[in-house]
């Protein structure tokens, strides 16, 4: 199994695109916050039976975990690649104008960061989405969903390791924000194209 978000850029590597191209981009989760080239060298590893280390995200650190990761090697059978914007698409450029809520509004006015993921959706996952051989798409009721699920991993990772702490509602709520735009076009386009 790898997630994508297992290729989260690093927390460093995140604070340099806020500070070169948008301050939003320092808050995993939205496009162009991937290591997609990375994504693409274990996938391709995977696939030709090389070793490889399979990287592990740590959520809770907000880093990409340095003694985690998993080191496979041999024939893979079957390789579940999983996240929430897998085949995620552009949107037209007239629809990343307009923001979509608070944290687009009052942190990108000008939408910077809107056209900065759009792009990246545009010019970079392609390559990632392209080694994709089959995408399933668990299609939940509706956005409104996502809070509490994402409330639920929340707790969960915090049980798991109670010392550390989490998010808390308000933390949640506008690190949601960052990508719901994607999500609702994900709502809107994967039940078209999804195998």
């Amino acid at each position: 199994v790898l997630s994508l978000d297992d290729l989260y850029l690093t927390r460093d590597q995140r604070r340099q695109l806020a500070r070169d191209v948008h301050p939003l981009l320092a808050t995993r989760g939205p496009p162009g916050t991937h290591d997609v080239a990375l994504g693409c060298h274990v996938l391709d590893a995977l696939r030709e039976g090389e070793e490889v280390a399979l990287p592990r995200f740590d959520k809770l650190a907000d880093d990409r975990a340095k003694d985690a990761w998993t080191r496979v090697h041999g024939r893979i059978d079957l390789v579940l690649f999983e996240g929430w914007c897998l085949g995620a698409v552009p949107e037209d450029d007239a629809a990343v104008a307009t923001p979509l809520n608070a944290l687009e509004r009052d942190e990108d006015a000008e939408g910077r960061w809107r056209r900065h993921c759009n792009a990246a959706l545009r010019n970079d996952y392609p390559a990632l989405w392209s080694r994709i051989d089959a995408l399933w798409f668990l299609q939940p009721p509706g956005f409104d969903i996502v809070r509490t699920w994402r409330w639920q991993q929340e707790q969960a990772m915090v049980a798991r390791d109670p010392v550390r702490g989490g998010m808390d509602r308000a933390q949640l709520d506008r690190f949601i924000q960052h990508y719901e735009r994607t999500s609702r076009h994900l709502l809107a386009t994967l039940p078209a194209t999804a195998d």
